[in-house]
């Protein structure tokens, strides 16, 4: 699915291939590493050695005098960490993103009274989203007065 930001990604990687770097290896081996990342650094343990590291390193200050070097070393370690997860978790989101959009559009295509112009929402510029946010909840209003006018029948 192509991605709503345009034409930069394909434009770098048509320019690598053109050099005959095969980007479509790095892709996959990206893509690999990043889902087995964000599904290591999204469990408890992984959440209990980090822990453990920042114990460890609280421990070990008295050894090292509370110095600069020893605040150092935890603001570096966690400024890289910090620095390649927002890549990791950016790309997991992109493509559960566009896994989901996927899904929704084959929902919303297979269901005969859906609007299909629903299909590509995601790439309505903001005003066109307003106009239909607004479509629906006027539909979602009448729909709620409707349930109001039945349950006061009954």
């Amino acid at each position: 699915m192509a991605r709503p930001t345009g034409e930069t990604a394909p434009t770098i990687e048509r320019w690598l291939q053109q050099r005959g770097i095969d980007t479509r290896k790095w892709n996959n081996r990206f893509d690999r590493f990043a889902r087995f990342a964000a599904r290591l650094a999204g469990r408890p343990l992984a959440f209990n050695i980090a822990i453990v590291i920042i114990v460890i390193w609280v421990l070990s200050g008295p050894f090292f005098g509370f110095s600069d070097t020893w605040q150092l070393i935890i603001n570096t370690a966690t400024t890289i960490v910090t620095f390649l997860m927002v890549f990791i978790i950016q790309h997991t989101q992109n493509r559960d993103t566009d896994a989901i959009q996927i899904k929704l559009d084959e929902l919303i295509r297979a269901v005969d009274t859906a609007e299909n112009m629903l299909l590509d929402l995601e790439e309505m510029e903001e005003e066109e989203l307003e106009i239909l946010r607004q479509r629906y909840l006027e539909l979602a209003r009448r729909a709620r007065e409707e349930i109001r006018k039945r349950k006061e029948k009954d």
